[in-house]
């Protein structure tokens, strides 16, 4: 009890990752509690190593700016920098003053939202965490994670400076409850991304997207810049009616392995 043999672990990685992530993460809920930390930090180490193996981060859109001088940044802007040339005269110029137009490319935002109504357990639970795992990766500082059901929990807000790790337990602790409220999901997906400063701001759905509380999902998803949704392999029906009348890209993932494979074909 309470042990883990790390070296048939990395094996059992190798043969078939998904099931030895499934396993894992129910091994987080332990009774035993020397096996059940032994879990947790394994997971943190085994999702974060598998989220990396997606794509480059996603691109922002650029564009043209004012900023600090720096010597290959871009042109001179004279507007700009005549109060210091001014003041210069013939004399040396302080650079610190000077501004120049450069291109510039935001950041990309990203908020994932995590379905716990149904089962949250085995493949599931680990495929949520790996999701996890990939947005702290791909925006680490300025994204949010949020999970729905009958209540919506924010289990990391756009705005805080949390552990990859920590972000990966606490979603690896939610167990399904409950009906669907995609509608306030979507919602509160607005309310994190309103805190980014980022150029290009992205809503990561993972769920099959079958809402059962009031509320108008679509209305909710059009609201929003950009939507992509991953549905289970199998049952998608209703996600790509949502996807499709809210302009959402979409795939399926069968895994948690094959959820890192779906982000990186929809975040491109």
């Amino acid at each position: 009890m309470g042990e883990l043999d790390e070296a048939a672990l990395d094996a059992a990685m190798s043969d078939d990752p998904d099931d030895t992530m499934a396993l894992i993460a129910d091994l987080t809920a332990a009774t035993d509690p020397a096996l059940r930390d032994l879990a947790r930090r394994l997971a943190g180490r085994l999702f974060l190593d598998v989220s990396r193996r997606g794509p480059v981060r996603p691109r922002g859109i650029g564009k043209i700016v004012e900023m600090r001088y720096r010597p290959d940044g871009g042109d001179l802007d004279l507007d700009a920098s005549l109060d210091a040339l001014v003041a210069a005269g013939a004399g040396a110029v302080d650079p610190e003053q000077l501004r120049i137009r450069g291109w510039a490319k935001p950041g990309t935002a990203l908020c994932l939202l995590v379905d716990r109504s149904g089962s949250m357990g085995g493949k599931p639970l680990a495929a949520s965490a790996v999701a996890a795992a990939a947005v702290s990766y791909w925006a680490p500082n300025d994204y949010s994670v949020v999970a729905f059901g009958k209540d919506i929990v924010v289990a990391k807000s756009q705005d805080a400076h949390t552990s990859s790790d920590k972000v990966v337990n606490a979603v690896l602790a939610l167990r399904g409850f409950g009906t669907t409220d995609l509608s306030g999901a979507l919602q509160t997906a607005a309310d994190q991304l309103s805190r980014s400063r980022a150029g290009r701001k992205i809503v990561v759905v993972l769920s099959d997207c079958r809402a059962t509380v009031d509320g108008d999902p679509v209305a909710a998803g059009r609201l929003l810049d950009e939507v992509v949704v991953i549905a289970p392999d199998g049952d998608s029906d209703e996600a790509l009616v949502f996807a499709r009348q809210c302009g959402a890209r979409m795939a399926t993932a069968s895994g948690p392995t094959g959820v890192v494979e779906a982000l990186g074909s929809l975040l491109q």
